[in-house]
């Protein structure tokens, strides 16, 4: 490119640039501006709403009866020894929308005690958040064991509490997680029986035909999906769980 081409796009750059100027200006870049109180609250109501929107799944996860389902249906996958099938997201996908199915009459009660009323100016951020707490802490409630809720009182030396309503969350929400992981595994240990006794006539029938090169695994799968499919073990199960929270 000759000397001339390049001082004509120099030229030009700098034209362009020149003429955006009051442009750029316009933008508010200044501190002060940055600062002022109406881009304040927004800049912080921004951060606040990412900030609730990164910590959602953790939410969904502690305060939900998400914890019980997923963990069921993976002690189902390794009692029906499918591998992975049914996979990951499979599982993932089910567990959450039968959270919302299981959930849908707490949110309801939290949208009608605190949301409505936040929205229409009639309470204060606090206020909401106190009501809206207290349909959540009272399914918590309801399936948490007395036992995990006076671990967790006693690690915080907290005083007797006179009923639920007067629990601090942040006790309330461990102690409903280890309950439900004891529960999962509870349901775990009864869904793994009738496959066990199945893996073991298998193996007894092959050893007793001097089978013993064939892995006793590839026939009792046969048999276990064909159990599970019979007594229709998917409406059982997630009726079952579904129930379980009521």
């Amino acid at each position: 490119m000759s000397r001339r081409a390049h001082t004509l796009i120099i030229l030009t750059t700098l034209f362009t640039l020149g003429t955006t100027t009051p442009a750029w200006a316009a933008l508010p870049w200044g501190l002060d501006q940055a600062l002022s109180p109406d881009r304040l609250s927004t800049s912080l109501l921004i951060f606040l709403t990412l900030t609730a929107l990164s910590l959602a799944p953790a939410l969904v996860v502690m305060v939900t009866s998400f914890t019980r389902l997923v963990v069921v249906f993976s002690f189902l996958r390794h009692a029906l020894g499918t591998q992975s099938m049914p996979p990951n997201q499979v599982l993932i996908a089910l567990s959450l929308f039968l959270t919302f199915f299981i959930m849908a009459p707490v949110w309801h009660d939290i949208q009608s005690a605190a949301v409505q009323p936040y929205v229409e100016q009639k309470l204060t951020g606090e206020e909401a958040f106190q009501r809206g707490i207290q349909p959540l802490k009272t399914f918590m409630c309801k399936q948490t064991r007395e036992k995990d809720l006076a671990l967790f009182l006693s690690i915080m030396k907290a005083p007797r509490p006179k009923n639920y309503q007067d629990i601090p969350i942040t006790a309330v929400v461990p102690a409903f997680m280890i309950s439900e992981l004891r529960t999962a595994f509870e349901i775990g240990f009864l869904l793994f029986l009738p496959f066990l006794i199945i893996d073991m006539v298998v193996a007894s029938i092959l050893l007793s035909m001097g089978m013993m090169m064939l892995p006793p695994v590839m026939i009792s799968l046969v048999f276990k999906i064909l159990l599970f499919v019979l007594v229709d073990g998917w409406n059982i199960l997630v009726g079952s769980l579904v129930k379980s929270f009521h």
